[in-house]
């Protein structure tokens, strides 16, 4: 049975826009746990401070620490969280299910990752990971299959809400601030009000535009 009692509050390191650590503070929020938010800001460079890179070596947030344990990587807190402090039904056991939660936790770190994060990241922090008009071309292919898939189901997996949701939502929610619209997706918008709709649910905040990025309207 997983443990449902706290020692103490968790702590969430992690950044205000970062929507991995907004799939961390989702699934907190949504599982009642109590926990200490630690903002890390990116201009002081705190993640490549010896202080962090002791918790995550890779410099990189979402990290939490649960009294003597210490994880990073969205993806990986979500599945501790979920095994320690959750039902299966987030993580479900049968093999079928479970390998399809696992293909989105793929597409998380593949398509999502450089498809509407890439162009989200390039608008807010003109920060490449692919070139915009590749970014795009990802995001649509994404979208286009997602619109299918999501046209004959309420969730990504199975008959309820599961990691793979929370996973795959912060990222495709926020596309709008990669000047990609949602507009010809009315399966993926209702996939994310039903998100949207979940007990504990928590918006992460819009990022601030910069001006200067005005240029990715038309490109």
């Amino acid at each position: 049975m997983p443990d449902q009692q706290v020692q103490k509050p968790l702590k969430l390191y992690g950044m205000t826009y970062s929507g991995h650590s907004h799939r961390v503070e989702l699934f907190l929020s949504i599982l009642g746990l109590p926990y200490e938010k630690v903002t890390i800001d990116p201009d002081t460079e705190a993640h490549h401070k010896p202080d962090f890179l002791a918790l995550n070596p890779f410099g990189q947030v979402p990290v939490i620490v649960d009294g003597e344990a210490v994880v990073f990587d969205s993806n990986a807190i979500l599945v501790y969280l979920a095994k320690k402090y959750g039902d299966e039904s987030w993580l479900p056991s049968e093999p079928v299910l479970n390998a399809s939660v696992q293909q989105w936790f793929s597409l998380a770190a593949g398509e999502i990752a450089f498809g509407p994060c890439a162009a989200r990241r390039l608008v807010v922090y003109g920060e490449e990971l692919v070139p915009m008009s590749v970014a795009k071309r990802i995001t649509t292919k994404l979208f286009e299959t997602l619109e299918k898939r999501l046209e004959e189901r309420q969730w990504a997996v199975g008959d309820r809400p599961t990691l793979a949701d929370i996973s795959a939502y912060s990222y495709i929610a926020h596309a709008p601030e990669g000047y990609i619209s949602l507009q010809p997706y009315p399966s993926i918008r209702a996939w994310l009000s039903r998100i949207e709709a979940l007990p504990g649910y928590v918006p992460m905040p819009k990022a601030p535009l910069r001006a200067e990025r005005n240029e990715f309207v038309t490109n």
